[in-house]
């Protein structure tokens, strides 16, 4: 296959593997200086605060405890109200980052996104144990999660505005391992210093009384996610417009004009850059086990390995050290081979681990704490490389759309994991006997749906062609 200069920048060309792939118009003139991949990755460091604290280990806690109601009816509440907004997610992400492509606005829209996020968690401050807030607080939740998601389709369209060819998959890694960390130090602070009372006050001094030890703390989440989203929006420049990267120039179209643009943007995906969609499919499904490994660590730690809720907690810092370290360090190795090499590896460590804890559950903690933390290990470098091998693959102009669709299509497939887990918990059941511990089985649900991504994953090819890598004008 012979070279178009079209699709030359520098010394790269467009027929190579996805590990040096140009993103034509859309790199800068100038390479990416470290500050801005610095600034690039607080945003990650300080959105952990939403991951963290919010969503994952403080504030929906918070909210199914008996405060606010029994907590099996408030948890089938949560479930509604996140299931709404995983809907809205679906339906909105793809038009938002399409309509940020068009209006050359990237970064606008990432800082009206993020301070809306910032700003719906401290209201969460108001949320007062008592089952009269229970749906102000499950509003809040749900709508800073769309909103959340819609700064992230955005952020992640950045990428390329920090990072050249040949370092695409290490900024992508110290992004995610940025996160990782930065959601590690947050809780540290936030445990000992608000949640954690000693005396009945906690070390910052905030009673334990009234719910405040978790209003504060996601007050403080809120100011920790406002000040570390700052150095990207200060700092990096914002993204060239179709007219400035030679594309012709976008009209301005209505919001249910942005749909048609869209179905008709994904028929030519599916004719010109097939392989990008069978990619968007497979990874809406490893990633659904990648975060099912996450969200149900905890679970089977304590239920099926005897953690206490401080070992848990000891566990979940340690695996999250462990995530980031990895995630920053195998970004090198996506450079060097590609990321689907990276994908592939992780995926078959993580069905390995997992069905290896599932086979040796009764060998006590030691198992767990090994494999698990090995779990961790590959959870990480499989989230940043499928963020490094989507971006080398989307036309030059359409970042956001595409990010966008990575959104709409792993919201899609969120309900395998959960729905894998407590099936083959069922399954425990049947076979062991009503009364038998069989959580452990659910382990092999996530394995299950990890290794349907892995073998979905396989086949999509890393070669790109030229033809998918011609610029796209933002507005066909």
């Amino acid at each position: 296959m012979t070279c178009n200069p079209l699709f030359t920048v520098g010394h790269y060309c467009g027929c190579m593997t996805d590990g040096v792939i140009p993103h034509d118009t859309a790199l800068p003139a100038v390479g990416p200086k470290g500050r801005h991949v610095l600034a690039w990755g607080l945003w990650d460091w300080g959105s952990a605060s939403f991951n963290a604290v919010i969503t994952t280990f403080v504030f929906t806690v918070y909210l199914t405890s008996d405060s606010f109601g029994g907590e099996t009816t408030v948890s089938a509440q949560l479930g509604i109200a996140m299931t709404i907004a995983g809907v809205l997610v679906a339906l909105l992400a793809p038009i938002t980052g399409q309509r940020s492509d068009r209006g050359g606005r990237r970064k606008l829209w990432l800082a009206v996104n993020t301070y809306i996020v910032v700003a719906l968690s401290a209201l969460m401050f108001f949320v007062a144990p008592d089952a009269s807030y229970l749906w102000l607080g499950l509003f809040l939740l749900a709508a800073g999660t769309v909103f959340f998601e819609f700064a992230s389709v955005n952020y992640n369209a950045m990428i390329w505005q920090v990072s050249t060819p040949k370092t695409i998959g290490k900024v992508s890694g110290f992004g995610w391992g940025m996160g990782y960390v930065g959601g590690i130090v947050l809780l540290l602070i936030v445990y000992f210093g608000f949640i954690n009372p000693i005396g009945g006050t906690a070390l910052f001094g905030v009673p334990s009384t009234d719910g405040l030890p978790v209003r504060v703390t996601v007050l403080a989440s809120a100011i920790w996610f406002g000040i570390f989203a700052l150095p990207v929006l200060l700092s990096v420049p914002e993204y060239r417009s179709a007219k400035e990267s030679g594309v012709p120039k976008a009209k301005r179209v209505g919001f249910l004009e942005s749909y048609r643009i869209l179905f008709r943007d994904i028929r030519s995906l599916y004719r010109e850059s097939r392989q990008t969609l069978y990619f968007l499919i497979a990874s809406a499904v490893f990633r659904d086990g990648l975060t099912g490994v996450f969200t149900f660590g905890g679970v089977l730690a304590a239920g099926s390995f005897g953690f206490s809720s401080g070992e848990v907690i000891i566990f979940a810092i340690a695996a999250n050290v462990v995530a980031g370290a990895s995630t920053i360090l195998v970004g090198l190795l996506d450079d060097r081979f590609g990321a689907k090499p990276v994908i592939v590896t992780s995926l078959v460590g993580l069905v390995i681990c997992g069905t290896v804890i599932f086979v040796l559950h009764d060998s006590g903690q030691t198992v767990f704490w090994v494999f698990a933390l090995a779990l961790a290990a590959f959870v990480g470098p499989a989230q940043a490389a499928s963020r490094s091998f989507l971006a080398r693959r989307i036309p030059a102009g359409r970042d956001g759309e595409i990010f966008g669709l990575y959104a709409t299509t792993g919201k899609a497939a969120t309900f395998l994991s959960p729905l894998m887990f407590t099936l083959f918990i069922s399954i425990g059941v049947a076979v062991l006997g009503p009364g038998a511990n069989a959580q452990y089985w659910g382990i092999l649900g996530i394995v299950l749906v990890l290794l349907v991504g892995l073998l979905l994953m396989i086949p999509v090819k890393s070669t790109i062609d030229t033809a998918e890598r011609e610029p796209q004008p933002a507005g066909r």
